[in-house]
């Protein structure tokens, strides 16, 4: 596998289109930043990380959040916008704006992994990895 946030990105789009409650996701430090940063802005319902013994690094579980309504999900759209090949820079001033500022784009800076308006609070730029709406 070449890109691990994107497999995490589709396993996640792939669930919510199969309207399962819960994915079982291969952990990593980036992933788990990323999952915590879903959970706070409220896009996820909960998340626990385990380990494993066939897995080393273990397992992330997360719990998908969906409107007990109309059974629509948190998450409208996950769109990759760094990729292996095509890596996406940006600087605090020029920081991507998601539907107007009512998503998140997710940043991986000198910090740590953060969202957009955390970024430019800090004045810090980054790699931008990905979009939540």
């Amino acid at each position: 596998m070449t890109d691990p946030i994107a497999d995490f990105l589709t396993r996640l789009r792939n669930a919510i289109h199969a309207k399962h409650r819960v994915v079982e996701i291969p952990a990593s430090n980036l992933k788990k930043n990323i999952t915590k940063i879903l959970f706070e802005k409220g896009y996820i319902l909960n998340y626990k990380f385990e380990d494993t013994e066939d897995n080393p690094q273990g397992m992330i579980k997360i719990a998908l959040k969906y409107d007990p309504q109309t059974k629509a999900n948190a998450i409208k759209n996950l769109t990759r916008i760094s990729r292996p090949g095509m890596r996406k820079y940006t600087g605090y001033r020029d920081m991507p704006r998601v539907i107007n500022g009512l998503g998140i784009a997710i940043v991986s800076t000198s910090k740590g992994v953060m969202t957009d308006k955390e970024a430019s609070q800090e004045k810090i730029g980054g790699e931008v990895l990905c979009f939540v709406y």
